[in-house]
């Protein structure tokens, strides 16, 4: 497997649950998470992060996903892609507001 498979994987879990069949997107999403684990390449766990979040937050609880957002913005920085980094800092924000967290809380930790 090439070091982007996991990207690829990901993206095509995101269009399958976007057709409407979750379950099988999240498998894909599920697939290109430990690829990108197995293959050891970290300079797109940020999107691959973010992207398979989105259709995580379907099948997870919501609160679940406030985790992953954060190791993607994590991996995001360590890889130096601020973009993606971005974007993990904007869906933390939605999300949590989303999942009803206080937004004192929030605040402070911004």
């Amino acid at each position: 497997m090439s070091p982007v498979s996991p990207v690829g994987f990901v993206h095509l879990g995101s269009y399958v649950a976007k057709l409407g069949d979750i379950t099988e997107g999240y498998r894909y999403v599920t697939l290109a998470r430990s690829l990108m684990d197995r293959v050891g390449s970290r300079e797109s766990a940020g999107e691959v992060i973010s992207i398979g979040t989105q259709v995580r937050a379907y099948i997870e609880p919501l609160q679940a996903t406030l985790e992953y957002h954060n190791e993607g913005y994590a991996a995001s920085m360590a890889s130096g892609d601020i973009v993606q980094a971005a974007f993990n800092t904007v869906l933390i924000c939605s999300s949590s507001l989303s999942a009803g967290v206080n937004l004192q809380i929030m605040r402070e930790k911004s």
